[in-house]
Order: C-alpha cells, then sequence, then structure tokens
C-alpha cells in the first residue's frame, strides 16, 4: 500500500487534512468500448413495454369487390349514404387502415449482460473518473476543485441540511458543478413533455457514501446531484448516456472500501493488454529494433513481364516455332525493302516510257482536225 501512490483528503471546509493510498481499481485499463456496450444494454431494461390495439384498423366491415369491377381487391367498406362507403380498410396503405407490422407488448425488451462485462465496465468508468482530462471533457465545471478524484471527510454522511451541502460543495470548489446544471434546465423539446418528462437536465456531480446517516437528504434536492452507495455502484451513473468522465465527490469511507469491493479478497480488477500504449516508442526501442529485420535500401525493381506479342524473345521461350516464323518474316521484309527503290525505279521508268507514247498519240490525233468538218461523207 505504501508504494502506491495517495489521494489527498479534505475536510468539510474545505482544508487538506490527511492522504490515503489510491484504490487500485483506479488503475483498471479505460475502455470506452466495453463501457457504451454495456450502458446501452442496461438502459433498455428501464423500458416499459408498449403496443398499439389489437383492434385499430379493423373496427370496420369490409370486404374485397373481388375482380372484375376494374378497382383493386383491397377490402371496401359496405353500405351507402357517405364518403366512407366503398373506401379501402384494414390494409396498411388505406387510410384509416392497420399499421403495418402492428407493434406488440411481447416484443424482446430487455437485455442480459455478462456479470464480468458490467464489472469491467464499472471499473474502467471509476478509473475514467480519476482522469481530470476526461471529466472536464465531459463537460463538469472542476477548475476550482483542488483534486481529482475529491476525498471528503467521513463527517460528508451525517450532512443532513441541503444548506450545509451546499456549503460544503462551495467550500472544495464544486459548486460550480451544480450551478452549470441548474442553468441548464430547459423545457424538453417533442412530446415527451406531455408525459412526464417536461424537464431536461445537465447532469452534477455525483456523491458516493458509505452509509447514509442524512447524506441522502442532504444533497438530493441540489439540481444535477446524484448519490449512490459504494456498495452499489451504477454505470449508469457512473458514466451517463454512455460517456466516461463523472465527477464523482468521495466519501473517506467510500474510497477506503473500494480494497474490499475490488482486489484479492473482493471483484476482479481487470488488466490491461498492454502496460504501455505508445507505440511508436515500443517499435523503436533498443529491444525491438535489435530484432527486427533490417530496412531494405535501393530494393532493385522487379523485371518488368515482356509481351510475347511485342518481345520475340519472350515468344521463342513460349513458342519457338512462331518465333522462327516471326524471325524469317522480319528478314523477308527486311530483303523488300533494301529492293524497294530499284523496284520503284524500275516502275516509274516504264511508266514513264507509255507516257511518252501516249502524249506522242494524242498530238498525232489532234492534227487530223474535226471529223466531222466536211459532214458525214467519207
Amino acid at each position: 500500500m505504501t508504494a502506491r501512490p495517495v489521494i489527498s483528503v479534505f475536510s468539510l471546509s474545505g482544508e487538506k487534512t490527511s492522504t490515503t493510498p489510491l484504490p487500485a481499481v483506479f488503475e483498471a485499463p479505460i475502455r470506452p468500448d466495453i463501457v457504451q456496450f454495456v450502458h446501452t444494454n442496461m438502459n433498455k431494461n428501464n423500458r416499459q413495454a408498449y403496443a398499439v390495439s389489437i383492434v385499430a384498423g379493423k373496427q370496420v366491415s369490409a370486404s374485397s369487390w373481388g375482380t372484375g369491377r376494374a378497382v383493386a381487391r383491397i377490402p371496401r367498406v359496405g353500405g351507402g349514404g357517405t364518403s366512407r362507403s366503398g373506401q379501402g380498410a384494414f390494409g396498411n396503405m388505406c387510410r384509416g387502415g392497420r399499421m403495418f407490422a402492428p407493434t406488440k407488448t411481447w416484443r424482446k425488451w430487455h437485455r442480459k449482460i455478462n456479470t464480468t462485462q458490467k464489472r469491467y465496465a464499472v471499473a474502467s468508468a471509476l478509473a475514467a473518473s480519476a482522469v481530470p482530462a476526461l471529466v472536464m471533457a465531459r463537460g463538469h465545471k472542476v477548475e476550482q476543485v483542488p483534486e481529482i478524484p475529491l476525498v471528503l471527510d467521513s463527517a460528508l454522511e451525517s450532512t443532513k441540511k441541503t444548506s450545509a451541502a451546499k456549503e460544503i460543495l462551495a467550500a472544495v470548489g464544486a459548486y460550480d458543478d451544480v450551478e452549470k446544471a441548474a442553468n441548464s434546465k430547459q423545457i424538453r423539446a417533442g412530446k415527451g413533455k406531455m408525459r412526464n418528462r417536461r424537464y431536461t437536465l445537465r447532469r452534477g456531480p455525483l456523491v458516493i457514501y458509505a452509509e447514509n446517516d442524512g447524506v441522502e437528504q442532504a444533497f438530493r434536492n441540489l439540481p444535477g446531484v446524484e448519490l449512490c452507495c459504494v456498495s452499489r455502484l451504477n454505470l449508469l451513473q457512473l458514466a451517463p448516456g454512455g460517456h466516461m468522465g463523472r465527477f464523482c465527490v468521495w466519501s473517506e469511507a467510500a474510497i477506503a472500501a473500494l480494497d474490499q469491493i475490488y482486489g484479492a479478497e473482493g471483484k476482479r480488477i481487470p488488466t490491461a493488454y498492454m502496460t504501455n500504449a505508445d507505440l511508436a516508442r515500443i517499435i523503436n526501442s533498443d529491444e525491438i529494433q535489435s530484432v527486427v529485420k533490417p530496412a531494405l535500401l535501393n530494393d532493385p525493381k522487379p523485371t518488368p513481364k515482356r509481351n510475347a506479342i511485342k518481345n520475340i524473345d519472350a515468344l521463342e521461350a513460349l513458342d519457338a516455332y512462331a518465333a522462327s516464323a516471326r524471325k524469317a518474316e522480319a528478314r523477308a521484309s527486311a530483303e523488300r525493302k533494301g529492293k524497294k527503290a530499284d523496284n520503284l525505279k524500275a516502275k516509274r521508268e516504264i511508266r514513264r516510257k507509255f507516257k511518252a507514247q501516249g502524249e506522242a498519240f494524242i498530238a498525232e490525233a489532234s492534227k487530223q482536225g474535226d471529223v466531222c468538218e466536211n459532214g458525214f461523207d467519207l
């Protein structure tokens, strides 16, 4: 116990009187995923069953007209004389009809939760309540509080007047959170204000005690303040909305009782998978870097795949016959290309020779004159 850190104990007037060892449960791993899961399922266990009436939308005499009348086969109200006559009934697409899949009271309302999971969530919520950053991030006004977790003398449990409770909270700087909750009171938006849920209010401090010698009656009327016995810690109070970091005010007897509730003789305190969550520091440590494979520098680039359609060497590895045929065609093409100039020259000479003959013929024929000059007489 002496090796563990200690926390201060304050008198009801706000003066530091002694210290007490920090309970081991405050060193439990903080798991917001488990807290959120358990809170969601626990919160479902206080719901009341609701359902629509089993005869809603069916209290009318209606029957289908069948086929052949060019109307849908939905049941239709019989009779006459009113606009209701002939209207569709019963169906969920009809005005005044039943709803689709009417709600039933035998829906699965409640959820079972593993006991170990619930204990893990409570331990995580307790550990989070000892971290000032998480408490402030949750919205609590704890700037004037001397220390978190805030532990007061066990005389706190004997407080019987609300006026005295206000003075105690003001002496330790916790009354700002109560005023924050009081100023947040407003009328709820929506239909809940017609169902005995007219006002909404932010959460204030959670006072945790060991014995109720009047502390319940003293603090219960302060806005936003809740009370809880240390033997009946409730996750719905420790992490409202599934968000960890509730501002807790402990009595000295309550904080001492945590070592009997959790630990070797009580509930098991969960252990973290990693004692050091700084992965960058772990990876870059000498112990890890001395055994890991060194980084490869100037890694040679892999040889690109050769296309057998374009690369004749790649084709030869696949089909030697096709490669030899392509090489022969390439040689023939090269030979033809070398003789191309000579072939073109010979063709031009022949074309030039016949061109001269043609021009001479045209010139000779033009000298004869017009064949119709003297008529058609020959």
